[in-house]
């Protein structure tokens, strides 16, 4: 496995980059100062890595490090370089801000490191803003071993290398219930929009396909230092552009539905899929249609719109959402 840690240029670089989330963090709470803990959490480091890299950031690389009463701080404009963004660019930042704290259900100190630099150079409302959304990650869940696995599949992913670990699928996949050793090619990390969850999409050595895997059903894993070339990125594209939601890997199917008349206009006030294509019917309905990789993600979707849809196809589709919902009402009884 690579060493996250690391000795030589890597450990210098990951050091580095440490010291200034840790500015970023003094910065972004101004004359008020931070407490140690805080800074810890931020930054996803010890409370003794955090005091360590406070004295060496005064000692090594002579920023005005202060610290009254429990509280530490930092002097003046140190070692952040300005970045200009339009009135509309940091709208953009903020936006994007609010979108990730209402993804996110666990803490990333990567994430929040990257507003921490973005929020230096944001107007005041806006900084403000970003910043209340920073708290709210904070208080986020940490989970190390998701963090760690996060780290270590970028790092194969910046550096096309090959990844092994046991995976344990969800009941759905079928025949693949039992976890497996898998060596993959980590071509993709893409976040989840339905499942609130991170994607790795690469080419699994032994089913020789594309697959894709959650994060957080990834065990023991480790980076080799055996090497990929990157593949066509056009053909991935494609792929990704199949899916619903992440999944690209399933056979192709024509999804048709017919939404009542009481949410038409709703189901037309936005592009659900790039292939889609929508008909008005003379009843006020809508004939929806799309071809999408798999039925399990779109069926998701469906069940959100309640009574106001109905499957046409595939039958297997119909059959699928049918069983569901009279579980659903099994549940509640006939009353």
């Amino acid at each position: 496995m690579i060493d996250s840690g690391g000795r030589g240029s890597n450990g210098k670089r990951d050091r580095l980059a440490r010291f200034y989330r840790v500015l970023s963090v003094l910065r972004s709470h101004g004359e008020r100062g931070v407490q140690i803990d805080e800074i810890a959490r931020r930054v996803g480091v010890s409370r003794r890595t955090a005091y360590r890299d406070l004295q060496a950031l005064e000692s090594e690389i002579g920023a005005a490090v202060w610290n009254d009463r429990g509280r530490w701080g930092v002097e003046g404009e140190t070692f952040l370089p300005p970045l200009n963004l339009t009135l509309g660019e940091a709208m953009a930042v903020v936006l994007s801000a609010r979108l990730m704290a209402r993804y996110a259900d666990k803490y990333d100190p990567e994430l929040a490191a990257a507003f921490q630099k973005l929020e230096e150079v944001l107007p005041v409302p806006l900084r403000d803003h970003v910043e209340r959304t920073l708290t709210v990650l904070a208080s986020r869940r940490s989970d190390a071993r998701f963090n760690r696995h996060v780290h270590d599949l970028v790092r194969a992913w910046a550096e096309r290398r090959m990844v092994t670990f046991r995976y344990v699928p969800a009941r759905y996949e079928g025949a693949e219930r039992e976890p497996r050793e898998a060596r993959v090619r980590p071509y993709l990390l893409e976040p989840s929009l339905q499942t609130h969850a991170l994607y790795l999409i690469g080419y699994d050595e032994d089913r020789r396909a594309l697959r894709t895997f959650k994060v957080e059903r990834i065990e023991a894993l480790s980076v080799s230092p055996e090497t990929f070339e990157p593949p066509d990125g056009d053909e991935l594209e494609r792929t990704l552009l199949r899916a619903w939601d992440i999944i690209g890997d399933q056979p192709e199917v024509e999804v048709v539905l017919r939404f009542s008349p009481l949410v038409a206009a709703r189901v037309q006030e936005a592009t659900w899929h790039p292939t889609q294509s929508v008909e008005e019917a003379p009843d006020g309905s809508l004939l929806w249609r799309a071809r999408v990789a798999g039925t399990h993600e779109i069926k998701l979707w469906i069940l959100g719109w309640g009574a106001d849809v109905e499957v046409l196809a595939p039958p297997g589709l119909r059959a699928d959402v049918a069983r569901t919902l009279r579980a659903a009402l099994a549940q509640y009884g006939e009353g």
